[in-house]
């Protein structure tokens, strides 16, 4: 297993290491582990494993998760501690950087399809979705931005948050 595996893995099904929306934080640290940092403000919670994010919102005394992201780009910077312990377990080391391009075609080997997703508000950005699942991956297109065009920047698991903007 690959970090590319587990990139497609997320775009093909929505989850990491099996625990997806809805989950709460104690699902989460069961299988993340303990190492992030909590930001909380009110009836929101911001939970950053590094390479992995999450959100959650209070209902009713629960905290369940409505956000994933896994922020790629971080690891330009910080492979390894970036990268919680148990997905480096199961998919080994993390690269620097990640090609669009090699990220489409493992999708495309588990099953999915990509398609264009943009919205016309940023340039320097593209986006995509993988229909099949609803996830969408932010592709870096402006030189001017840091490191490589064509990398992917982050994968985004927010059906919510998409379902209100399209």
């Amino acid at each position: 297993m690959s970090d590319l595996d587990c990139y497609a893995h997320v775009a093909a099904r929505g989850d990491v290491l099996g625990v997806g929306i809805g989950a709460q934080p104690a699902e989460w640290e069961g299988r993340l582990g303990a190492d992030y940092v909590d930001d909380a403000d009110g009836g929101l919670l911001r939970r950053d494993y590094g390479l992995v994010e999450l959100s959650f919102q209070e209902e009713h005394g629960a905290w369940p998760c409505f956000g994933i992201s896994v922020q790629v780009h971080r690891l330009r910077w910080d492979t390894e501690s970036a990268v919680p312990a148990p997905l480096r377990s199961v998919y080994g080391d993390f690269a620097p950087r990640t090609p669009f391009e090699d990220l489409v075609a493992a999708i495309t080997r588990l099953g999915c399809s990509v398609e264009p997703d943009d919205d016309g508000t940023a340039e320097d950005f593209h986006r995509y979705r993988v229909p099949e699942s609803g996830v969408r991956i932010l592709v870096r297109v402006d030189a001017a931005t840091h490191g490589p065009t064509g990398d992917v920047w982050k994968l985004s698991v927010s059906p919510a948050w998409w379902r209100e903007t399209g």
